[in-house]
């Protein structure tokens, strides 16, 4: 198992969770109804789908399926206890207001909602060891790093090494300042190895997966640049503080232990976000890839027909987090440019064929990317994935350039449907598209999904040439 199929597994677990524990509820039932030796009648079945609802909707309040894999079994426990006695206690009004308590046995339900409960503690505890067996394999775990030897960073280190089912694993602390200026990190030590340069060019080289920032509150500036830096590589990026002091007020925050962390950042797609759009992608991808596959085939052959060269044109492009992919399109070029200097095609471009002028006008050289859509290497909409080429020059040149990546590659995406397509001439026209692609990351939303799909294909988002 590989470092993103882990964190895959771990943004499921929500959903996963959530389906294990109904079925858990479903199986006591039936195990303390044969128990008893009492038969399956409608009333029994009316019950659980009535706990069922009942332990959903005090599961969400009391916040059970927060991601928690941070925290102790104890503190883990503490919702899902809570849960069973509020759904208890909603049990116990709906029978008394209804006169309906003689229905059910008392010893039966007794055993069901302790069976659950125990039984659903029971999974977690299997889960928990399970995480901790994949989380402790060298080739799963994350490279983390600190950037400021300080006191948070002292504690977020020691809290680290006391959970080894996150699967993180300490590169070191990176500080500009002298040794004298430096905390001294005596009940969890950890070895300074470099400054802030080298951690930027480390998460810039992939060394390094995580990094958090625990310089003091008052170096803003440092921080800031700091960030800015950062921007440019594919590292998940957290901030730690010391914000128990502030009055916070629906703030969206994460903790290790007692280390609260501010993500800065992080991709939108986790939980059941990360469930709901791989849906939407399966989905269309297999509606769409039924849909072109004669147009397929018949643009496959007039390829092959009308110009000498490949019917396909596979060309390397970043993809989720940075990693290299490789996009597949109808070749629309008498040449198959993929190497350290790509031109971009331009308007009249000598080097695009006949065929191809109108396969790009159209989009339909990008037809067969929808199968990879269903093998996960790309999604329906996100940014447009860019030559690897491009992706190294302009990295450099915008800002927050890299943070396109914390998402699959899509398809068409909002820049595209917004004009910022083709051709990027001049800075300002690549730095539109950026702008626009952060920003349908920053604001994900199936509906957005749709409505970008839908202007794709009624709005007619093509290449000039």
């Amino acid at each position: 198992m590989n470092i993103r199929r882990l964190r895959v597994y771990e943004d499921a677990l929500g959903p996963f969770q959530r389906i294990v524990d109904l079925i858990l509820i479903v199986l006591v039932h039936r195990l303390a109804i044969a128990a008893y030796g009492q038969p399956w009648l409608r009333p029994v079945s009316s019950a659980t789908l009535f706990v069922i609802v009942a332990f959903t909707i005090v599961a969400e309040a009391v916040g059970v399926y927060r991601p928690r894999r941070a925290e102790d079994l104890l503190t883990e426990s503490k919702p899902l206890l809570l849960t069973w006695m509020g759904t208890a206690a909603v049990c116990a009004v709906i029978l008394f207001l209804t006169k309906t308590s003689e229905t059910f046995s008392r010893v039966t339900s007794l055993g069901w909602l302790l069976g659950a409960a125990g039984a659903q503690c029971a999974w977690r505890v299997g889960e928990r060891s399970a995480l901790r067996w994949i989380g402790s394999r060298e080739g799963n775990q994350r490279v983390v790093a600190f950037a400021g030897a300080t006191p948070n960073a002292e504690r977020l280190c020691g809290e680290i090494r006391s959970r080894p089912w996150l699967g993180l694993k300490i590169a070191g602390i990176y500080d500009d300042r002298g040794p004298e200026r430096q905390h001294a990190f005596e009940a969890n030590p950890c070895q300074h190895v470099g400054s802030l340069r080298d951690l930027v060019q480390a998460c810039r080289d992939g060394a390094i997966d995580v990094v958090y920032i625990a310089l003091p509150l008052h170096a803003e500036e440092r921080v800031k640049k700091l960030v800015e830096a950062l921007s440019n590589s594919t590292a998940t990026v957290h901030l730690v503080a010391d914000l128990p002091s502030y009055e916070l007020l629906s703030a969206r925050w994460t903790a290790i232990g007692r280390s609260p962390l501010i993500s800065i950042h992080d991709t939108p797609f986790q939980g059941m976000r990360h469930a709901l759009k791989r849906v939407e992608d399966v989905v269309g991808g297999a509606i769409a890839s039924m849909l072109i596959a004669i147009p397929v085939l018949v643009i496959a052959l007039l390829v092959k027909l009308t110009s000498p060269g490949p019917v396909f044109f596979r060309q390397r492009r970043y993809g989720l987090n940075g990693k290299e992919i490789r996009v597949l399109k109808f070749r629309t070029m008498y040449v198959c440019e993929d190497g350290t200097t790509i031109k971009q095609a331009q308007r009249n471009d000598s080097r695009v064929t006949p065929l191809g002028r109108f396969l790009r006008r159209t989009s339909l050289d990008e037809l067969p990317q929808f199968f990879q859509v269903l093998t996960g290497d790309m999604s329906v909409v996100g940014p447009r994935p860019h030559a690897v080429a491009h992706n190294e020059q302009y990295r450099g040149l915008i800002p927050r350039y890299m943070l396109r990546h914390k998402v699959k590659p899509g398809i068409t995406g909002w820049a595209q449907v917004n004009g910022w397509r083709g051709e990027t001439a001049t800075l300002d026209r690549m730095e539109k598209r950026i702008q626009h692609d952060l920003e349908y990351i920053d604001n994900w939303s199936l509906l957005w999904d749709l409505k970008i799909v839908l202007r794709t294909i009624f709005g007619g988002s093509g290449r000039a040439y």
